[in-house]
């Protein structure tokens, strides 16, 4: 007698509850960063203090990208569990986002160590570049370098398939459906090596610079103290986006020790090593700043002061016209 798993329709049902279950667990998880993010963006926009401040605005630069990180990331996850087609030439912009701004997080993470060393060692006269008001170059300089990387990697050895429109031929977007040769694999792999070295390094330096440093000076040490733990944090941060390579390890001990679907390892390794990496990084960072933190707060509080007398003016004037 078959067991009543083995009938189609309890089968269907049973994936369809699988991806419920995963996009539930995927949303929540997300507008908790994005509410966060908008409300950290609104501090920076509206007190000028933050606004004068390089490592502000470099930070206000990793938030924005780790925003359309996530946003493309997530939607390509909804996109791919709801099994939604459509032309090639609407799923390559989306992949290219994906892309470039996963290679810029490491970059803005080097310019923000660097942005330490600068602040310890030219407190008083700071390069141009380093300036407030010409941090912008940078930041642009870093998008720049970001987008050269996915051009190259999408224009080397991608090919059409046979008999496909990429105007209206509709087809799951997918990484694998551009990235279809070993030249681009071999490529992506090495400008995603390159990147992380260069950004480890970095990183490295500016913290073996600064402990040196902090054992030559015997004034203002909490300055240098503050700049130490905060290349450590984004050493960490770097960590956190490496965790997104680990996947082939975890995909063949998932394999080796218990007996998973593939699309639900594949879904663990996103949760884990994409999805909640990127969002705790930058979190992390900002509530650590004792002077966001308390700008955080006080947004909150102020906000949720203004909306209750707005519900208790509300139900004053239902209950006089009642």
């Amino acid at each position: 007698m078959h067991n009543l798993t083995e009938f189609p329709g309890n089968a269907t049902s049973n994936k369809s509850l699988s991806i419920i279950i995963k996009v539930c667990a995927v949303i929540p998880f997300f507008c908790v960063f994005l509410y966060c993010v908008v409300v950290m963006l609104h501090i920076f926009a509206s007190q000028r203090q933050y606004l004068d401040s390089t490592r502000y605005i470099l930070f206000a630069s990793m938030l924005i990208n780790d925003t359309l990180q996530l946003f493309s990331s997530v939607l390509l996850f909804l996109l791919a569990m709801g099994r939604v087609k459509f032309a090639f030439i609407y799923c390559v912009p989306l992949l290219f986002l994906s892309t470039a701004t996963f290679q810029n997080t490491p970059l803005i993470l080097a310019t923000m160590s660097l942005e330490c060393y600068v602040a310890i060692f030219y407190p008083l006269q700071r390069p141009a570049a380093w300036r407030s008001d010409r941090i912008w170059v940078i930041v642009l300089s870093l998008w720049l370098i970001s987008c050269i990387s996915p051009v190259v990697i999408y224009s080397i050895g991608m090919s059409k398939p046979a008999g496909m429109d990429v105007l209206s031929t509709p087809m799951l977007c997918k990484s694998t459906v551009i990235n279809t040769s070993q030249i681009q694999a071999l490529f992506q792999i090495s400008v995603y090596i390159l990147f992380f070295a260069v950004v480890a390094a970095i990183i490295l330096f500016t913290y073996v610079r600064i402990l040196l440093e902090a054992r030559k000076l015997r004034q203002d040490k909490v300055s240098v103290s503050k700049a130490m733990h905060t290349v450590l944090l984004h050493g960490f941060q770097l960590l956190l986006c490496i965790l997104a390579f680990t996947h082939p390890i975890t995909e063949s001990l998932i394999v080796l020790n218990a007996n998973w679907l593939p699309e639900d390892i594949a879904f663990f390794n996103y949760f884990c090593f994409i999805l909640m990496p990127r969002i705790l990084s930058p979190l992390i960072y900002g509530f650590r700043d004792q002077n966001l933190r308390g700008s955080i707060r006080k947004t909150i509080f102020y906000c949720s002061n203004k909306v209750k007398p707005d519900k208790r003016g509300k139900l004053r004037d239902n209950l006089s016209a009642s």
